[in-house]
């Protein structure tokens, strides 16, 4: 690729840095990066639960060797600034947070998040002193990198079933106080409560599509004061959809109907390398 981690950095830099909101889809591989890119998209991200995915296991279950070598498929795939989901950094220790942002660099990634959940069913969340330790430590590793970083912070309470917005916003708060450069909390339950915490925030904040019936219009997020928007599994998924829905109908009805509403393969290999 013709373009430099640093110039990709700069421009994933500036499109936090523009007026209104951007798009950053979620692919899960080299193809599905490329069609993006070829689709105009200016950034891409990685998804915890499509990477997990690929690998047939579930979210959560992915080691931070398996994230970053599937980051750097995607990295490599196209010229676009990539940013990655690092979950909670691979590991509950500060310096854990810190050496994936390290490795997330080497991988050559522009961007990733480290989110505020344990893993642990009966305390699902960090208490908010270590979550921002945490979130501390990552940002400390970004500012040491010799290319510029984007760390976005995490708070997880409405996935996690612990949904008080006046928590979530504090957390954020606390992270954004510690350095981080984009908020994030998924799963917010309305455009009222994202429009308080964007409101409640100084730095950009990420909106997460891909939740029936909590997920708005670009138009709309960016009245509210939403920066960037993510997509999570949402591609992958409705990608997953196509094939269940085409292999239920092979293996139930012995037809191939799907083929006349599927992309042919000259028009798919138009945004791939030759």
């Amino acid at each position: 690729m013709s373009v430099s981690q640093a110039d990709k950095a700069r421009k994933f830099r500036e499109l936090h840095e523009a007026p209104g909101a951007f798009i950053i889809p979620n692919p899960w591989d080299a193809g599905s990066a490329r069609v993006l890119a070829g689709l105009g998209f200016e950034a891409l991200a990685t998804s915890s639960g499509a990477k997990a995915g690929v690998l047939g296991k579930r979210d959560g279950k992915v080691s931070r060797e398996e994230a970053l070598a599937n980051a750097r498929l995607i990295v490599n795939a196209t010229d676009l600034p990539v940013a990655a989901d690092l979950e909670k950094g691979f590991g509950d220790a500060p310096a854990d947070a810190a050496e994936t942002i390290r490795q997330a660099s080497g991988a050559g990634l522009v961007g990733g998040s480290i989110e505020d959940a344990t893993g642990d069913k009966d305390k699902p969340l960090f208490d908010i002193e270590t979550a921002a330790a945490r979130v501390k430590a990552a940002v400390e590793a970004a500012r040491a990198l010799p290319v510029p970083f984007v760390l976005t912070a995490r708070a997880e309470g409405f996935l996690r079933g612990q949904g008080d917005l006046n928590d979530v916003i504090k957390r954020l708060q606390a992270y954004e106080a510690v350095g981080a450069d984009v908020l994030f909390a998924p799963g917010l339950p309305d455009l009222a409560a994202v429009k308080k915490v964007c409101g409640s925030l100084k730095k950009p904040f990420n909106f997460m599509v891909g939740i029936k019936g909590k997920s708005f219009s670009k138009a709309e997020l960016e009245a509210a004061g939403v920066k960037r928007i993510s997509l999570a599994t949402s591609l992958y998924r409705a990608a997953m959809t196509g094939l269940v829905e085409a292999a239920k109908e092979v293996k139930e009805k012995g037809t191939f109907g799907y083929l006349d509403h599927s992309i042919s393969t000259p028009d798919l290999n138009a945004f791939m390398k030759e």
